[in-house]
C-alpha cells in the first residue's frame, strides 16, 4: 500500500554474505526508480518477506539453521520490530505467506511448512500453532535425498495453501484446521524437475511451476473447487541448451494474464513467455541486470529483479505490446535475495 504519496519497495538480504538485513525504498511512480530510504538488521538472514493487506506490517524469515520469522511496523520508512521474532520449529526457512490469519513458512532445511499465529494487531503469536513435515524424495542426488519446502502461498480463493517441495517434486495442497495444517493432496510434477516456485495465472484457473533442478516451466491447470493441481505442460525457459549453470529462481505472471516471466541464475536472464490458450512461447531473453537473479517482482509495469552476487536491485519497464522488459537503473544492495512493492 502508497504511503503518503508514493509506494515502498521491501528487499531481503543474506546478512551472512554481508547483506544489509532489510532495505527499504521509495519507488517513483512514473520510471519505477528506487531511492534507498532505511532499513533494519534485526534478524540474521531476513531471505524472504511478505507484507500485510494494509502495508503496514512486514514479515520476514529468518534463513537460518534455527530457523525464525519476525514482524516490523512499517508506516514509517525505517521497520520498526513488532515483538520479537518466533521460532518456526524447522530450519532454513526460505519463503512465507499469510493465511487464514496465520504466517506460513516453507522451511527447506527441514521440508516442512509451519504455521504461527497473528494476534489481531498483526503481531506474531509466541509460538507455532503446528508443523506439517513432508516426506519423500527424488532422483537428482545430492539435491533431493530428502523434502526441501522451497515456497508456500494461497491459492487465490484464499481456501487452500500449495507448498511447492523441491526435494520430492510435488506440490502439496493443505488446509488450517484450529490451527494445524492439514494435508488434503499431494500433486507430482515430472520427476527429477526440482519445483521451486508457484505463480497463479489473474484467471485463477492456471498456475505456473518455476523448475530448479532443470530450466523448464511447468503449466497447470488449477481446480479450487476440489483444490487440485493438474500438471499439463512443461516449457524450457532458455532458448537453446544452457552454456553452463542454469538454475531458474523466480516466476510472476503479469496482471493482464498475456505474460509470465521467470528468472534464471548461472545463465542470469529474464524469459518472457506470451500466454496463448492453456501454453507459453517462449519470446525472448534479457540480462537480469546482475549477477544471480534470485528473485523479481511485478509493480504497475515495472519488473524488480534481486540480484543476489552482484548485489543489487534491477528495475525494468516493461512494453505492454510484447512483455519484454527495458534497464532503467537499479541500486546497490549486498546479497539482495528478494524484493517486495507495497
Amino acid at each position: 500500500m502508497a504511503h503518503g504519496d508514493r509506494r515502498r519497495a521491501f528487499i531481503g538480504s543474506f546478512t551472512a554474505a554481508g547483506g544489509p538485513g532489510i532495505v527499504t525504498a521509495a519507488v517513483a511512480a512514473d520510471t519505477g526508480a528506487l531511492t534507498v530510504l532505511g532499513g533494519v538488521d534485526g534478524v540474521p538472514d531476513p531471505s524472504y518477506l511478505a507484507l500485510s493487506p494494509d502495508g503496514d506490517t512486514l514479515y520476514a524469515v529468518s534463513e537460518t539453521a534455527e530457523g525464525a520469522v519476525a514482524a516490523y511496523r512499517v508506516t514509517a520508512d525505517t521497520p520498526e520490530p513488532a515483538g520479537p521474532p518466533v521460532p518456526v520449529g524447522a530450519s532454513g526457512p526460505t519463503h512465507l505467506c499469510l493465511y487464514d490469519g496465520h504466517v506460513l513458512t516453507a522451511n527447506y532445511g527441514c521440508g516442512s511448512v509451519t504455521a504461527v499465529p497473528l494476534r489481531a494487531d498483526g503481531s506474531l503469536a509466541p509460538a507455532p500453532s503446528g508443523v506439517l513435515r513432508h516426506t519423500g524424495s527424488g532422483p537428482h542426488t545430492p539435491r533431493q535425498q530428502r523434502p526441501h519446502a522451497h515456497q508456500v502461498r494461497p491459492d487465490p480463493t484464499g481456501r487452500w495453501a500449495l507448498s511447492v517441495d523441491l526435494g520430492t517434486d510435488s506440490v502439496r495442497v493443505c488446509t488450517l484446521t484450529e490451527g494445524a495444517l492439514r494435508p488434503h493432496r499431494e500433486i507430482a510434477l515430472r520427476p527429477g524437475s526440482g519445483p521451486r516456485h508457484l505463480a497463479f495465472h489473474p484467471d485463477g484457473r492456471h498456475a505456473y511451476v518455476v523448475n530448479e533442478l532443470t530450466p523448464t516451466l511447468t503449466v497447470c491447470r488449477w481446480h479450487a473447487a476440489d483444490g487440485s493441481l493438474e500438471p499439463l505442460s512443461e516449457t524450457p525457459v532458455l532458448p537453446g541448451a544452457p552454456a553452463g549453470d542454469a538454475y531458474p529462481s523466480g516466476v510472476v505472471a503479469s496482471p493482464d494474464g498475456r505474460f509470465v516471466w521467470t528468472a534464471t541464475r548461472g545463465e542470469d536472464v529474464l524469459s518472457v513467455f506470451a500466454v496463448e490458450g492453456e501454453g507459453l512461447r517462449l519470446v525472448t531473453t534479457v540480462p537480469s541486470g546482475g549477477r544471480w537473479p534470485r528473485a523479481l517482482a511485478e509493480s504497475d509495469g515495472f519488473l524488480y529483479v534481486a540480484n543476489e552476487h552482484s548485489g543489487d536491485v534491477t528495475w525494468f519497464t516493461v512494453d505492454p505490446r510484447t512483455g519484454v522488459p527495458r534497464r532503467g537503473g537499479s541500486i546497490a544492495v549486498a546479497a539482495a535475495s528478494c524484493v517486495v512493492i507495497g
